[in-house]
């Protein structure tokens, strides 16, 4: 987006064609998230859920700038994530539904979504325990001499955490081939940035390590493409790692279990006039890149995924009672 005179942004130019792909890749995961959210309220999802709504700029614009052999680390609010990077919508519900056909076979759920194939490393419960993941991958391209990226998500929460300083120092240490990716949306679990973090302008402190860091609009997912190649064409080039501040809202709660008592609906409502997906699919239609029936048909066609996924996770199996301590010891086996 570049702003005119008259202080309105106009839209830079986008062809039809990827208009309607980054349009349907943030729908797919906002209607996937209220799926979530519908079935958890009918008790088909247990155990913790932590939905993306909101955030979808970030993740759609950030995989833009990343190549198949490149490696993801993501965090526990990672459907969306999952999702983009190729993981089937079928296997992420049936490992929310505890079913052995889910990418994890049913063991991982809703936090620990992982994809050997699409090279989707989780996935995190832990707050900030996808950074030291992040920095031991690119530690071994570094050394294999691969030209990759290690894409690493996390959100502002994680910048309280030891794993963060420890892991950006060595990743500068090392000039290793990292693309640090913060979700700043403000409240990390359920406390306020401002009341958590002296230095709020949390580039600073990737700065301090000697780490280039930017901070972009991850409402806006133009934007996000925009300073994420850039940031990833520089970590490929072997510059070291790359810091880029996505500062952005989710519009649900933390968790399910969150009654939310931190922030009041007026704010929440006024983020909600900023939605990615909103806006977006306003700006292509006023400059005519795209139809009302380009819009009709992504639609239908997400719709049409949801259903079938969620018939996959319906149809999924349980693991049998006789395998339940498999993988949780490696096998001892002798000659």
């Amino acid at each position: 987006m570049k702003a005119t005179k008259s202080g309105k942004k106009r839209l830079v130019p986008l062809q039809r064609e990827q208009a309607v792909h980054l349009l349907r890749a943030m729908l797919r995961i906002r209607r996937l998230e209220e799926t979530c959210a519908e079935l958890y309220t009918a008790s088909k999802i247990r155990g913790f859920l932590h939905l993306y709504d909101g955030e979808e700029a970030v993740a759609v614009g950030v995989m833009e700038a990343l190549t198949p052999d490149d490696a993801v680390v993501a965090t526990y609010r990672e459907h969306g994530h999952a999702l983009i990077r190729g993981v089937a919508m079928g296997a992420i519900l049936a490992e929310m539904y505890g079913k052995q056909e889910g990418c994890s076979r049913g063991r991982g759920g809703s936090m620990h979504l992982f994809d050997d194939e699409t090279r989707f490393y989780g996935g995190n419960a832990i707050v900030g325990g996808g950074l030291p993941v992040a920095v031991g991958l690119a530690l071994a391209d570094k050394m294999q001499q691969r030209s990759r990226v290690t894409c690493c998500f996390f959100g502002d929460g994680a910048v309280a955490e030891g794993e963060f300083h420890e892991s950006l120092n060595l990743a500068a240490l090392w000039q290793l081939p990292v693309l640090f990716v913060c979700e700043n949306n403000l409240y990390a679990m359920g406390t306020a940035l401002r009341y958590t973090q002296a230095l709020q302008d949390l580039t600073k402190k990737a700065q301090s390590y000697n780490i280039p860091a930017v901070a972009v609009d991850g409402m806006d997912v133009l934007a996000v493409v925009s300073a994420a190649r850039k940031a990833a064409k520089a970590v490929r080039a072997g510059a070291g790692p790359y810091f880029l501040e996505c500062r952005t809202y989710r519009f649900r709660a933390h968790s399910m279990y969150d009654a939310e008592l931190y922030r009041t609906k007026d704010e929440v409502e006024s983020w909600k006039e900023r939605c990615p997906i909103k806006t977006f699919t306003r700006q292509i239609k006023e400059n005519g890149v795209v139809t009302e029936a380009d819009i009709a048909a992504v639609e239908q066609d997400v719709e049409q995924e949801i259903q079938e996924a969620v018939a996959f996770a319906e149809a999924g199996s349980w693991e049998p009672v006789e395998d339940l301590a498999r993988f949780v010891y490696s096998e001892r086996r002798t000659p």
